[in-house]
């Protein structure tokens, strides 16, 4: 028996070591040189040699401080207002190009709020980054709930022995089989501000009452726009996965709530939703870490823009590697979103382990 088991250990761990190769070529060693390369000042073609400047990129990138800036005044002692009526404040670049404060030298103001006559401007190192963060962030809120609870829903919808269901099964699958590039080039005709689909229809449905607009060209609407078609886009793939945790239920768990008077809620509360814990928690951690990876949605239909409003992490990581050669910033973006989404999981798995 001992022998029987020595051997199938080996032949087990033979047929694995070509997948532990590539995964240690393509994603751990890679890894280990992006945290080097953070570490200094690595450019992708540079006459200079490489130097170890420690945690700069780091700084460069999280620097945040908050400046309180009180209203300009007159001789008299009276607020000063513009043309418009709003009070004055001294440029915050009066300060962070100031020597009497050499800590905020190089920062821009990312956004400011009032509190009564002073203004609180939080100024940062790196706006773009920082805007890049929260959007991430942002996507990741919205899309991830939005995206598990529709998939839920088509899911429980085709769970069903009807004629034809196969049919939806394919019709709801079909955009996760389509490349990201086709999918995003299709949905930036849609989004056309001059004659897109989408303002067609809604002219069509309002009488012609709505007024078209530049879904992607416009800031308060561009991250929206890409939400939507990304929930779109990949929901018929967690349908998958929520299917199959559907067909592991027994059915005589549902006969058993059928004979004692279980509504359709008691039976999805009682029996459905227990039996798709496991399943939840790997969909919850497979659709975090497809959000925090957004890439080619941005590349395609906005390039971050307008006004940076659709920046992300890995978008500004391979922008600042390859498009500004900088290959040390670039690194440390990676290096940060990588123990984001390390700490968002374990975060994930410690509140949805079992009990």
């Amino acid at each position: 028996m001992a022998s029987k088991l020595t051997t199938s250990n080996r032949a087990g761990w033979g047929f694995a070591l070509p997948g532990f190769g590539l995964i240690a070529v393509f994603i751990v060693l890679p890894f280990f040189f992006a945290f080097y390369f953070s570490l200094t000042n690595q450019r992708l073609i540079s006459p200079n040699p490489t130097e170890y400047v420690g945690l700069d990129n780091y700084r460069s990138l999280l620097g945040l401080a908050v400046i309180t800036l009180e209203p300009e005044r007159d001789d008299a002692g009276q607020i000063l207002r513009d043309a418009d009526g709003a009070i004055e404040y001294p440029r915050v670049r009066t300060i962070t190009r100031s020597d009497d404060f050499p800590q905020y030298r190089g920062m821009r103001e990312w956004f400011r709020w009032h509190s009564g006559d002073t203004a609180r401007v939080v100024i940062a190192s790196d706006v773009v980054f920082m805007k890049a963060l929260v959007n991430t962030f942002l996507f990741v809120l919205v899309v991830a709930p939005v995206q598990a609870g529709l998939a839920l829903c088509l899911a429980l919808l085709i769970n069903q022995r009807l004629r034809g269901i196969n049919i939806y099964r394919t019709i709801y699958f079909m955009p996760v089989v389509v490349s990201i590039v086709v999918v995003s080039l299709l949905w930036r005709f849609i989004y056309d501000g001059n004659d897109g689909l989408l303002n067609n229809l809604l002219s069509a449905l309002s009488f012609g009452a709505f007024e078209g607009r530049d879904w992607l060209g416009d800031p308060s609407t561009a991250l929206g726009s890409i939400m939507a078609m990304s929930i779109w886009q990949a929901v018929g793939f967690h349908m998958v996965i929520w299917l199959s945790g559907l067909q592991t239920i027994s059915p005589t768990l549902y006969e058993a709530a059928d004979i004692e008077g279980a509504n359709r809620w008691q039976t999805f509360r009682y029996v459905t939703w227990p039996g798709l814990r496991n399943t939840a928690v790997l969909i919850l951690i497979v659709i975090t870490m497809q959000c925090f990876a957004l890439f080619a949605q941005i590349d395609v239909m906005t390039n971050g823009g307008p006004l940076d409003s659709t920046q992300t992490l890995v978008f500004q990581a391979v922008e600042r590697g390859y498009g500004r050669q900088d290959i040390s910033g670039g690194s440390a973006i990676s290096v940060i979103l990588f123990l984001i989404v390390l700490s968002i999981s374990l975060v994930q798995r410690w509140l949805t382990r079992g009990r």
